[in-house]
């Protein structure tokens, strides 16, 4: 046994509020591997062998009888599990009160919860350098927030839940707390793989699907101001501040996000809870809380759940939309920060409050990334990094981005900027597919750049570079090096390639127009890109 496995041991036995239901005090030896003797913690909804797995409900009492695949993961990678942490029971709840073992509270105040469902494991990052959770509606990243964490929710099936007690099956995800996102990479490495046993498991595509980029560099952000409380609502503020200044900021309409993530409790959608443990919620040990939440999934007819189906559908096909112009989309991961009083008074609305901002993602198949953002009242304030599904690398660069640490290098074969047609959903971005292209980045066009239409066989814009105010919206594709001989023949004048300056300082190949286009009567700058202007025309 490691001496840093004694050391978790010893600590976890130590930790002076319910973080943990059960130490492993014959913790296995690790192996060599990128994780190697590395201790962790897991969430007591994940199986480990002959350990029971309680889900915060004492009636389970039975040990596994054999591990989690995600924990089998780890330990093929030589990390070492240490104990089995707190959770609201059945994993239903993101405060992180609703258990018989204890309530956990924010390691910054006694007063204030620590956030659920994967409370403990929050908790035990005081301990170990990273911990298991499960997020189905927030579960990982609410406690990340709270406790100044990195809580990192890959796309749904990465990781296989095989070995996960269910809360939604078709929902829950296995998901890392860790302290900086360079902690969480390799932890996320060694736990991402297809299962042939897990119905719910996908494959990582070998190259990042249509329309995600392998380089962020624009967030969405809400175009009007979100319920928050005063304190969370300045360090919104402040998190946008910083936003500004690391990638460029597109405002949408998050309203058919919010609508997503009402139905999860507030529809037909919680009849799965009860499909998925309800035959336990009789014992003595349920909390009467999580009981009265699940039994509500009886009411519903199998009509109802085809009827919220096709709503979230609609929802789902609105909100894709966001993520044509924009790599991701920036939210707090909640309203505010409760207190453990505040539960106590209201246990259903406090905690309904807290997934406002977090119910969606899985429910619209994004992954998400919680990363620290300062504090509000002095406590730890979180915000969350939303991106499409396999977007998980890219959005995991952007997250340490956003924290200050190294970004992974992207590599790249020949780069082309491209403003119109050739731009994804627009008519000629399949030839750019065709030719094996990859969508590098989002950007804009350094000062100095007017947007003009221009003649040819079909609607078009024209780059021409004078003295405009630039900021012109294009995209920055990585193509083979032979594909850019491969479009010559289909540039038709007086469109034509050349060198393109972008906002970054850096200088690409890209379309643009000779400058006898540039006529008054035909100038679109104003709208700031090509898609702007088709929409208002």
């Amino acid at each position: 046994m490691s001496h840093d496995v004694r050391t978790a041991l010893k600590l976890a036995a130590e930790v002076d509020q319910p973080a943990f239901i059960t130490v492993l005090a014959d913790a296995p030896d690790g192996s060599d591997g990128p994780l190697g003797g590395m201790p962790f913690a897991v969430k007591d909804n994940i199986d480990v062998a002959g350990v029971p797995t309680t889900a915060a409900c004492p009636d389970r009492t039975e040990p596994a009888a054999r591990s989690a695949v995600a924990v089998d993961r780890l330990r093929a990678a030589g990390a070492v599990p240490i104990g089995k942490t707190n959770l609201d029971q059945f994993a239903t709840g993101l405060v992180g009160t609703r258990s018989p073992y204890g309530a956990c509270h924010c390691v910054a105040s006694p007063e204030h919860v620590s956030g659920g469902s994967s409370s403990g494991s929050a908790v035990a990052l005081g301990v170990v350098p990273f911990a298991l959770g499960t997020d189905t509606a927030g579960s990982g990243r609410v406690p990340a927030a709270f406790n100044g964490l990195v809580g990192v929710k890959p796309t749904r099936g990465l990781v296989s839940t095989r070995g996960v007690l269910p809360a939604c099956p078709s929902l829950d995800c296995v998901t890392t707390l860790t302290r900086t996102v360079t902690a969480a990479r390799p932890v996320l490495e060694a736990l991402t793989g297809p299962d042939p046993h897990d119905p719910y498991s996908r494959p990582m595509p070998t190259r990042l699907p249509h329309g995600v980029a392998a380089r962020m560099r624009v967030v969405a952000v809400p175009n009007r101001p979100l319920d928050l409380d005063p304190s969370y609502a300045a360090a919104w503020a402040s998190a946008l501040d910083h936003l500004a200044r690391i990638a460029h900021v597109v405002p949408v309409d998050v309203d058919p996000f919010l609508a997503a993530a009402r139905l999860l409790y507030g529809s037909a959608l919680v009849a799965e809870r009860l499909a998925a443990f309800g035959d336990q919620l009789n014992g003595p040990g349920v909390d009467p809380t999580v009981r009265r939440i699940v039994s509500e999934g009886g009411r519903f007819t199998a009509g109802d759940v085809f009827t919220v189906q096709r709503e979230l559908a609609r929802l789902r096909s609105i909100a894709e939309s966001t993520f044509v112009g924009a790599d991701a989309l920036l939210l707090p991961v909640t309203p505010g920060h409760p207190r453990l009083a505040d539960v106590a008074a209201d246990p259903i609305g406090t905690n309904a409050r807290l997934g406002t901002f977090t119910n969606m993602v899985n429910l619209l198949d994004l992954c998400a990334v919680a990363v620290p953002a300062g504090d509000a009242d002095g406590l730890p304030f979180g915000v969350q990094l939303i991106a499409p599904a396999f977007a998980d690398g890219p959005l995991l660069d952007l997250a340490a981005r956003w924290t200050g640490e190294a970004e992974r290098p992207v590599a790249e074969r020949g780069l082309l900027a491209v403003a119109g047609a050739h731009l994804t959903g627009q008519p000629a971005n399949a030839d750019l597919v065709r030719l094996g292209g990859t969508l590098h980045s989002r950007a804009r066009t350094a000062r100095g750049y007017r947007m003009y239409t221009v003649d040819g066989p079909f609607p078009r814009p024209g780059l021409v570079r004078g003295s405009g105010p630039g900021g012109i919206e294009v995209e920055v594709w990585d193509l083979p090096a032979a594909a850019v001989a491969d479009l010559l023949p289909g540039i038709a004048p007086p469109l034509h390639l050349g060198p393109l300056a972008l906002d970054d300082g850096t200088t690409v190949l890209g379309f643009v127009a000779d400058t006898g286009c540039a006529d008054p009567t035909r100038e679109i700058t104003a709208h700031g890109g090509w898609r702007a202007y088709l929409a208002s025309s």
